[in-house]
């Protein structure tokens, strides 16, 4: 049906390339692109033998006429973004170059500031509809299912929905004293940032990891989770009718907090950069460096991950509840592609989106967050590819 240009090959866009593979039938065909052509190659060799014909390519995706180059080669239906937030600008401007769809899975951030927000890419609206091609920002688990999830909420369970807090539980255990499930330099600086949640049409902004509270996970148990600050948050509390409150909560172990506190105390969190020995590096990236990549913690992970959303609000004048979530286990995907749950649930709704797009389920001009479209066949796709999902109208509420 169509041909995908797979921009990144880090452990997300692993998961996508193989489940782009298992659907043959809407991707017929792909590349894998990426600044280092070999880790491309090693993929196209695992996976060569399928239906869906596959080629690689080296970019640069900070160069814009790189990226048009291969975009006028290769010709994609559409291109998935899922190298690093600081790209998305330059991808977006070679799509609209090319008038070519476009999706990510993570909205943009300046590398020199610990800041993401939508407003730098919400300023593309007008130029994707003037093209006639779809922009899909954040569509990976959360940024992304947790859209769907709500969107679905507020189509057959509530006129309005006053109460959302969306719950990440990482409840997998890797063996090391201290790593991230993903990107190191972006996990980071997202957990080190001020936290902030939407309250009456505003902004709240709190400290790192001020805010914490325990939640009994379906399939999991209790855990710690702390509030953090997330993109889509913004983009939420404007689409979805009635909002009063939006939060996000993150599950943290003790020593993963304590290594973090500890790198902060030293200045290794830091993305201001340094002088050392005549050279100038960046703390943080080399931080990166030196702790263990997430595409290897895939066959030493154990457990489960649960996200999901809770909502309170109104369906003819009655109150509701309703939680609804997914379980992943880290081995189970493995198994399947060869990376852990962290990589799956934001690969797979990768994967999913992009078929939305090429199928014309949700093909229109502009730029949107994944709660604009109709949520019906992306959950159904969700139960066929990998991660079912499950509800109850009696949930247990965060305070």
């Amino acid at each position: 049906m169509g041909k995908a240009l797979i921009i990144g090959c880090g452990g997300v866009a692993s998961v996508v390339i193989h489940k782009c593979c298992q659907n043959s039938e809407v991707f017929e065909e792909i590349m894998i692109a990426s600044r280092t052509k070999s880790k491309c190659d090693k993929l196209k060799e695992k996976l060569s033998g399928g239906k869906t014909k596959i080629s690689t390519a080296q970019v640069n995706a900070d160069n814009v006429d790189e990226l048009i180059a291969l975009i006028n080669s290769f010709k994609p239906d559409i291109v998935i973004n899922v190298a690093l937030p600081y790209q998305d600008l330059t991808i977006m401007d070679a799509c609209l170059a090319c008038k070519v769809d476009y999706l990510d899975t993570a909205n943009y951030e300046p590398e020199d500031t610990a800041k993401f927000e939508y407003s730098w890419q919400w300023a593309y609206r007008e130029r994707f509809e003037k093209a006639g091609i779809t922009a899909v920002l954040g569509c990976g688990f959360d940024p992304g299912v947790t859209g769907v999830f709500t969107a679905y909420a507020a189509k057959h369970y509530f006129d309005e929905i006053n109460y959302l807090d969306i719950l990440d539980c990482n409840a997998g255990d890797h063996g090391y004293p201290f790593a991230t499930n993903f990107n190191p330099e972006i996990n980071i600086r997202e957990v080190s940032a001020n936290g902030s949640y939407i309250e009456d049409g505003k902004w709240v902004e709190t400290k790192p990891m001020e805010i914490k509270r325990v939640y009994n996970f379906p399939e999991i148990g209790e855990k710690d989770m702390y509030l953090l600050h997330h993109e889509e948050l913004e983009s939420l509390a404007i689409n979805i009718k009635g909002i009063k409150r939006i939060r996000f909560f993150m599950t943290f172990g003790q020593s993963y907090l304590t290594h973090l506190k500890c790198l902060e105390n030293v200045g290794m969190t830091s993305i201001k950069p340094i002088n050392y020995n005549g050279m100038e590096i960046v703390p943080l990236q080399f931080l990166k460096a030196v702790l263990p990549d997430p595409a290897s913690l895939g066959p030493r992970t154990v457990g489960k991950t649960n996200i999901g959303c809770i909502m309170q609000g109104k369906k003819d004048g009655k109150d509701v509840k309703y939680y609804v979530y997914n379980v992943c286990d880290h081995q189970e995907c493995y198994k399947e592609v060869e990376s852990q749950a962290i990589s799956y649930t934001t690969g797979v709704p990768a994967m999913i989106g992009a078929m939305m797009v090429l199928t014309g389920k949700w093909k229109k001009p502009g730029v949107f967050n994944v709660e604009e479209f109709d949520p019906d066949p992306f959950m159904d796709a969700l139960n066929k590819w990998g991660l079912p999902w499950k509800e109850t109208f009696d949930p247990e509420l965060v305070d």
